[in-house]
Formats: C-alpha cells, structure tokens, sequence
C-alpha cells in the first residue's frame, strides 16, 4: 500500500500548490516536465523487466495477453469508461464536481495504476506507483489550479481503486512461486516501458489491451501442475 498512499499524497500535495496558481502553468514547463518523468518510466520498465530471463514465457505472455486484450478490446473499454462518466458526472456541475471528476478519472482510467498497483502488491516494488505520484502530483497542480479544490479529493477514489488491486495481489502472492512471480513482473515491466514511451511520443502503443499478458505465466503455471497431476 505504500505506492498507493504516496500516491495520493502527491496528488493532495500537487492540488495545494496548485490552487496558489490561479492562472494556471505554462505550458512548455509542463511538457518538458512530463518528458523528464516518461524518461524515468523507461527506467522503471527496464529494471523491473530484467527480474526474469525466462524470455520464451515472457514471449508467449505478450503475444497471448495481446490476443485476449484485443478481442475484449480493453483499450477501447477505458477509453469509453472514462468518457462515459467524465459526460455523466461533469455535464452540468459546479466547479468541485468537475474538478473531481476530471482528476479521478485521470488517475484511475489507466493502465499504469493497473500496473503499479498489480506490481506493488505482487513484488513489493513501489517503483511504477513512485513514477506515477510525480506524474499524478503534476497534473493535480495544472488541474487544481483551473478547476479547484475539487481536484484535492480525488486522492480518495484513487486510495481505494489502487489499494483493492494491490491487496488483492498480496493475497494471491502466497499462492505463487517466485519464479512465476518473476515472470509477471518481466512482463509487467515490459508494460511499463510501453507506458513511458506513450509519454514521449505521439504515436500509442495500446497497452491497455497487453494488461492480461501478466497473468499467462500464472495461467501457465497451473496448466503446468495440471498435466503433471493428471498425465
């Protein structure tokens, strides 16, 4: 939970120096800013990657995660989540409503929180949700301080849509292996590298529709057990 609380942190950290800028930051700092932070994404996404050397699981995880993601069209599913309820609950509301609803939706409709929270509770590595507090903590100063303190509130939502992905980790970690944890964080990993080089570049890598690859190597891993027991 530590990734998720210093997350949420940042986030009412950054709304508070934000709503001291009335007239909001320019813009070419926050570019450069969001470069330097994407920057240290692909380290993170590096680092965490190179935990496993069993390349051919992690092969296969990619490419099978890929087929399932696109056939549910998960991608597609956040975009349409995120623009369903930024209608439903920004249409007509005062200024708090929109200020929250803006930033939560900012911060939990992503593959990163997906990522970070999955990585948190699995290995303990806080790295993805770190990168992401200082990503989230910039964004809350650019929101706040247009939109207000509504923005301050959306470390609530965030608190818990992280915290129940990353205890619900934790719960299944004792039931895996460490090698087969290491292989969902290679692929995790690889995941995260996707996500900095969106940061730093126009052209998206959908990586929202690669996030059931983390699971094929547990997948695999009970398949595995299966034919031993039964063949």
């Amino acid at each position: 939970m530590l990734g998720t609380i210093v997350n949420c942190l940042a986030i009412v950290s950054g709304s508070l120096v934000g709503l001291l800028f009335k007239n909001g930051i320019p813009e070419r700092y926050n570019k450069t800013v969001m470069q330097g932070i994407g920057l240290a994404v692909l380290l993170v996404g590096v680092k965490t990657a190179m935990v496993t050397d069993d390349l051919l699981v992690v092969i296969i995880s990619l490419a099978t995660g890929a087929l399932v993601g696109e056939w549910i069209g998960i991608e597609g599913w956040l975009d349409r989540l995120g623009k369903f309820l930024g209608q439903k609950f920004s249409k007509g509301s005062g200024g708090f409503a929109q200020g929250f609803v803006t930033a939560s939706l900012m911060y939990c409709v992503g593959s990163m929180a997906i990522v970070g929270s999955l990585e948190s509770g699995l290995t303990g590595s806080h790295g993805t949700l770190f990168a992401k507090s200082c990503l989230d903590g910039i964004v809350s100063i650019i929101l706040s301080s247009s939109l207000g303190i509504g923005v301050l509130f959306s470390a609530v939502p965030v608190l818990v849509y992280q915290g129940s992905i990353t205890l619900l980790a934790s719960v299944l970690k004792p039931l895996l292996v460490p090698a087969v944890v290491a292989q969902m964080s290679g692929v995790g990993g690889l995941l995260i590298l996707g996500i900095g080089m969106n940061m730093l570049r126009e052209k998206k890598i959908r990586v929202g529709n690669l996030l059931p690859a983390i699971f094929i190597p547990l997948v695999w891993f009970i398949m595995q057990g299966l034919f031993i027991r039964f063949f």
